[in-house]
Order: structure tokens, then C-alpha cells, then sequence
């Protein structure tokens, strides 16, 4: 009767114990549920809350009454239609579903008479949670990984936005990531509140659901307010391209100077974003995106956060100086150095291990390489050069790691020559080039003498090799796992900086082996 006389909705969420936890009084077509906070939620939990509503027109449910459900995680939702006189009529009935890619994520139920309700809401909430807990151990045990869905969105035409969401694909797994669902969308202009429309939104979150995923990771670097939008609408925690290489870094890092240069860009990226109770933040407690300064430095007030980033970077001053001072010595000395450059995962440091017989990591993932490592290598007459791996390029390199990785990158800056290898068989080798070559160009590290080697080469049918040639006429072809090949390379390097060493490749083959850590 009072939803009648007032003509508004009212609806009530109600907790398992069948207590009142909320009253909320809508308008004549909707209701609008306000934040829950962190009020029981997880992956396999659902809110231990239920939504009973009236609807005043004697309609079902709408779609906004299960999206609802879906973003909150709601144990059911029902609406209670009204006669015209006010008195109550039927009730509908929705409630979620375990995972299922075959079907909708909701069951929704045959209307009943209000007093006929033939339905136990808490077995039915209990028995999904079960379902959840179990598809969750199952999936943990085979995986033994946080489980994402990938998000692109963008105008690029389709065969860019498949290449850009295949690299956040393999960033994800080098970060740990399981990935178990992509929303790809092309649109004209991006959405500026939540990138996604309503309707994707909602795809978005049954995928999510399916899945059993607790983290969406977006393919693009989200401001604030879009964190904090997202955080709204969906339960589980929001990531972004930038989070996600950060958190790769922080991964891996293992020198100081490598900790202190992730530390400092964690901080800077997450700075502006600590304003008032940012749910997207409280959600990241460990797991991916939450290593590094860890939660506690991350909720501290933006004065300390400054402090802090004033002392690492005066830390990394002096560790600038010091290497400062190694390459002064190796100048002193006159000992040219040759400095590996290129996109990510390009076979930088498999080409380092096989010139110069060394062990350092190489894997078959993006970043294996942070921190720079160098080897002499030793020629007849008494020739000798340095030559030094560095972290990988990807494109929009974030501008936290920009400047935090101006220490480590600095050893380009003494490089006599540098040798950019690309991976020749990627199918956005020209894409990872041109990256590369911007990076080069923002870094003011564009006149240093560069070559180009085409690396992967034998991976490569005839027809493929034409065609790379004819894109890089000048670039030198070989396979970082193959010495023979690597031939041309050698010779090109010593005519470019020790001319005077005059020797066949088979004896720089031989003598390579005598390579020493630099100091």
C-alpha cells in the first residue's frame, strides 16, 4: 500500500537471517541500491543479501533489476507486482547460476502468487556458493593462478586490436595471470567514464562470472576516475595495462637500483590515485598489482608518499654516480661498448649468452630482462669491446617507468654503438620497430650508430624472408640461438667500432668464449 500511495518503488535487501539490512525508496520505474562496501564479497561468495522490490506497473523483471544481481552479486532479486488498488499480486524471482559458457548466468523463475512462494532463497544462495567453491578449487589446482578477463578497447581496426590484446595476453601470463575470457570492442570514441558501454559492461561481468574471475585487466592506462568508476560497478578488482607491467617489474626486479626504480614508479602511478576511499585500491591486497610498496605504503597520505619518492630518488642519484663512474673507467680505457637494444622478449639476452658463452636469464617471456649485465669480450691484437643488455622496449611504456628507469637506461647513453635486435618472425615486427625507434627518439638516443638485426631469421619461410629484406634492406639476418649465423654481425660490429681488428670469424668465435663480468 505505502509503495502505491507514494508511487515510488521500495525495496528491501534483506540478509540470510531474513533481517532488514537496508531500506531503499526509488522513483515509479527503478530503485538505485547504493555502495555495499566490501560487505561479504570474494570470488566464490556471493553478498548474502537478497532484493525484494515492488514494481508498480505489473511488469517482470527489467534488465537493469539483473544486471543488478549480476555487478552485485546478489543471492536473488524479486519484484513484487502490485493490483490497482495497491494490494500485492505476484512475485518474480531471479537468482544467479553457477559458471556455465552455454548459458545465461541467471535463472529467472515462472511468476508466483505472493502467498504461494514456493522458493528457500538460502538453500538455493548456499548450494551456487558451493558450486563456486568447487569450480574455484578445481580451476586453482589445475591453474594455480588468479584468473583475469582480458578488456580492449579502442578505434584501431580489428587486426591491431587483436595484436595489442595478444601482447597483453602474454604480459598477463608473465605476470602469473590465468586469462579466462577477452572483450574485444571497436568504437569511435571511447567511452571517457567507463571505457565500455552499458551493454558490454554487462557482457564484460558474465564473462567475468563464467570464469570465475576476480580481476578484469584492461589493455590501456586508466585515469582515476575511471578506476574509480569501474570499482563501482563490478566487485571485482580493476587493473590496468600500466598496473600490470609494474607489477611484472616488481616481479623480477633483483638489484637495487632495480627495486628502487619499480618502488618509485608504484608510487608515482598510484599518487594521484589515492583520493577518499578508493575501492579499486582497497581491493588490491597481494596478488597481481599489489607487490611492491605493498598495501600499507599505499594508503599512506600523499605528503609521506612524497618523502618517500624524494629519498629513492636521491638513493638512485647516487647509484647514477657510481655507475657514472664504471663508465668512465671503460672510457678511460678506451674499450668501446655495444649495447643491446629492442621490443621486449626480442632474443636480446639469448644473443648475449651466445656471443659470449654467458648464462644470464633468457626466457620465452616479456621483461626476463630488468636489470643491464654486461660481458667483455676479448679479440686478437688485443682488441676488446663491452657488450651490454638492457631492459626490453614495448610500446606506451608507462611515463612512471620512463623516468624511473632513466638510471638504468643510462648505460646507452656511453654506448658506442647500438645493436637493435627484432624479432623478425613476430607478426608486428614493423609495429615493435618502430616503438622501439620512438623510445630511441624520445630518449635523445637516435644519433648513437644503430644496426638493425632481423633475429628469429630461420623461423621464416622464403617468401617472408623476401619480404623483410625488401623492408630493411640494410639489417643483418640471423638466429641468437645459432653462433654460425651470427657471423655478419660480428664483422659488422667490429668495422663499425674496431675497425683495426682485422680477424676471421671463426677465431672471434673462438676467443669470444674468454668474456669477463664488467666491474
Amino acid at each position: 500500500m505505502l509503495s502505491a500511495s507514494t508511487k515510488r518503488q521500495i525495496g528491501l535487501l534483506i540478509d540470510r537471517q531474513g533481517r532488514p539490512f537496508m531500506v531503499i525508496a526509488g522513483d515509479a520505474r527503478s530503485i538505485f541500491i547504493p555502495d555495499l562496501g566490501r560487505f561479504r564479497t570474494g570470488t566464490t561468495r556471493l553478498r548474502g543479501l537478497r532484493l525484494l522490490h515492488t514494481h508498480l506497473d505489473n511488469q517482470a523483471l527489467s534488465e537493469e533489476d539483473l544486471t543488478d544481481m549480476l555487478f552485485l552479486r546478489l543471492d536473488s532479486v524479486s519484484a513484487l507486482t502490485l493490483r490497482d488498488a495497491g494490494d500485492p499480486y505476484r512475485l518474480h524471482i531471479a537468482h544467479l547460476l553457477p559458471p556455465n559458457p552455454e548459458e545465461k548466468p541467471y535463472d529467472v523463475l515462472p511468476p508466483q502468487p505472493w502467498d504461494k512462494v514456493d522458493f528457500d532463497f538460502n538453500a538455493k544462495a548456499e548450494a551456487l556458493e558451493g558450486e563456486l567453491a568447487r569450480e574455484d578449487a578445481s580451476l586453482e589446482q589445475e591453474e594455480g593462478r588468479e584468473r583475469a578477463v582480458l578488456v580492449h578497447v579502442s578505434e584501431f581496426p580489428r587486426a591491431r586490436q587483436e595484436a595489442s590484446l595478444a601482447e597483453l595476453r602474454d604480459l598477463a601470463d608473465t605476470a602469473g595471470l590465468a586469462c579466462v575470457g577477452e572483450i574485444m570492442q571497436r568504437v569511435p570514441k571511447v567511452n571517457p567514464k567507463y571505457l565500455l558501454g552499458k551493454g558490454k559492461l554487462t557482457d564484460l561481468e558474465v564473462k567475468a562470472l563464467q570464469g570465475n574471475a576476480g580481476l578484469i585487466l584492461f589493455d590501456r592506462e586508466l585515469s582515476p576516475a575511471q578506476m574509480r568508476n569501474l570499482a563501482e560497478v563490478s566487485e571485482r578488482k580493476i587493473l590496468d595495462r600500466t598496473q600490470l607491467i609494474l607489477d611484472i617489474f616488481a616481479q623480477h626486479a633483483t638489484s637495487r637500483a632495480g627495486k628502487l626504480q619499480v618502488e618509485m614508479a608504484q608510487l608515482q602511478y598510484m599518487m594521484p590515485r589515492l583520493v577518499g576511499q578508493n575501492r579499486a585500491l582497497s581491493r588490491l591486497m597481494g596478488g597481481i598489482g599489489g607487490r611492491g610498496p605493498g598495501e600499507t605504503k599505499l594508503e599512506i597520505d600523499r605528503r609521506r608518499v612524497r618523502e618517500r619518492i624524494a629519498r629513492i630518488k636521491n638513493d638512485l642519484k647516487q647509484l647514477r654516480k657510481q655507475r657514472g663512474l664504471v663508465r668512465a673507467r671503460r672510457a678511460k680505457g678506451g674499450v668501446p661498448i655495444v649495447s643491446l637494444v629492442g621490443y621486449t622478449n626480442a632474443g636480446k639476452s639469448t644473443l648475449l649468452n651466445t656471443l659470449t658463452h654467458s648464462k644470464i636469464l633468457a626466457e620465452d617471456k616479456l621483461f626476463a630482462t630488468l636489470d643491464p649485465t654486461s660481458r667483455r669480450i676479448r679479440f686478437p691484437q688485443d682488441r676488446e669491446i663491452v657488450l651490454t643488455d638492457t631492459v626490453g622496449f614495448i610500446r606506451e611504456l608507462p611515463k612512471e617507468l620512463q623516468e624511473a628507469f632513466r638510471a638504468t637506461l643510462e648505460e646507452l647513453e656511453s654506448a658506442s654503438l647500438l645493436v637493435q635486435v627484432a624479432d623478425a618472425g613476430h607478426p608486428e615486427v614493423e609495429h615493435q620497430i618502430e616503438a622501439v625507434d620512438r623510445i630511441l627518439v624520445d630518449m635523445e638516443l637516435h644519433e648513437i650508430p644503430r644496426i638493425l638485426v632481423l633475429n628469429k631469421w630461420d623461423t621464416l619461410d622464403e617468401d617472408a624472408q623476401v619480404v623483410m629484406r625488401n623492408m630493411y634492406p640494410d639489417a643483418i639476418p640471423g638466429s641468437a640461438k645459432n653462433r654460425a649465423s651470427l657471423a655478419p654481425l660480428v664483422e659488422c660490429i667490429l668495422d663499425q667500432v674496431a675497425p683495426e681488428a682485422i680477424v676471421e670469424v671463426a677465431e672471434v668465435a673462438e676467443v669470444a668464449e674468454e668474456e669477463e663480468p664488467s666491474s
